[in-house]
């Protein structure tokens, strides 16, 4: 049954419960537009992966509903896998093929003909600089070329809709820097994305909007840009003492100072506050603490921050 409706994926209460009563996704309402770079960050275990599993028609929901391109969820899951593309977490490819001999398959199940895979089986092999590699064996590559060979597969059929999810991990810089544009490039052509990441920096620098997962629910959404700005103007300093029993009262001290917004205490021993023109006032911080302070930064707001002032913890903590 076609759904008509303004969103690529549009859910309502979307919710994954396993045995025990554990509640993978607790429910989800997303509205995401078409045309969007949409990110879901949060922790290893937030319920990143389920979501979007459901939301690409591998895996049921327990309870709610969802339309993806139009169509619903449950009742047309036939449709929506013919237009959409699926980067999972793990290598998916035969190693005993070829890049090129791979891709040809996966062209062929979505029912491309050759006049229409073989120029664009080139085209993306050389955008992931594997176009030299094509012929060779998959299970001859090294771990870089594998996971852009990943990247790619999910897209040989151009799909209208795609789930890329974790897909730089493990990447060198030079090797993510490459897979990064191109996800930035499908947001050009009009094509939906789906990206899911527990790195700050992959979800600050690629998604248009954002929702922050995490224990199975939204958090936080809005752009990067919205978020960051809900912690306030200024600078973030971040260091850490050698005698946790000072915390509380390093804390009392620091609030005591007028360009100072706010004082959080992460983890055992380390502190983090927001101020206006911290770096230029670092010595009055100094002067205040006392006691030696290590590891100390100063930079901008982050989404990991936006993620502690919600939570408490950092976004990598378990």
């Amino acid at each position: 049954m076609l759904i008509t409706l303004a969103y690529a994926i549009e859910t309502q209460g979307l919710t994954k419960t396993y045995d025990h009563n554990f509640i993978a996704v607790d429910h989800v309402d997303l509205k995401v537009p078409k045309g969007q770079l949409f990110g879901f960050l949060g922790p290893n275990g937030a319920g990143k992966t389920t979501t979007l599993s459901m939301l690409s028609t591998i895996l049921a929901p327990t309870e709610g509903s969802a339309q993806i391109l139009g169509y619903d969820l449950l009742e047309d899951f036939a449709k929506i896998r013919h237009k959409i593309g699926i980067c999972p977490q793990e290598l998916v490819f035969y190693p005993r093929l070829t890049a090129r001999e791979n891709m040809t398959l996966f062209a062929k199940l979505y029912g491309m003909s050759s006049p229409d895979y073989r120029d664009r089986i080139d085209d993306l092999l050389g955008r992931m600089n594997l176009l030299e590699w094509g012929d060779v064996f998959a299970k001859k590559f090294s771990g870089g070329m594998k996971r852009r060979l990943n990247v790619i597969m999910a897209v040989v059929h151009n799909p209208e809709l795609i789930f890329f999810d974790e897909p730089s991990a493990g990447l060198d810089p030079q090797s993510r820097r490459v897979v990064w544009d191109f996800i930035r490039d499908f947001e050009k052509q009009n094509a939906t994305v789906i990206l899911t990441t527990h790195n700050m920096e992959e979800a600050d620098d690629l998604s248009s909007y954002i929702n922050i997962i995490d224990h199975g629910k939204i958090i936080a959404q809005g752009t990067p840009s919205q978020l960051k700005g809900k912690l306030g103007e200024g600078d973030i300093v971040e260091f850490k003492v050698e005698d946790a029993s000072f915390r509380e009262s390093i804390v009392t001290k620091l609030k005591t100072l007028e360009f100072i917004n706010w004082v959080k205490i992460i983890g055992k021993r380390r502190i983090l506050l927001n101020g206006k023109d911290c770096l230029r006032r670092i010595a009055e911080i100094m002067e205040i603490v006392k006691v030696k302070m290590l590891d100390i930064s100063i930079r901008q707001n982050t989404l990991e921050d936006v993620f502690i002032d919600i939570t408490g913890r950092r976004l990598r903590d378990q």
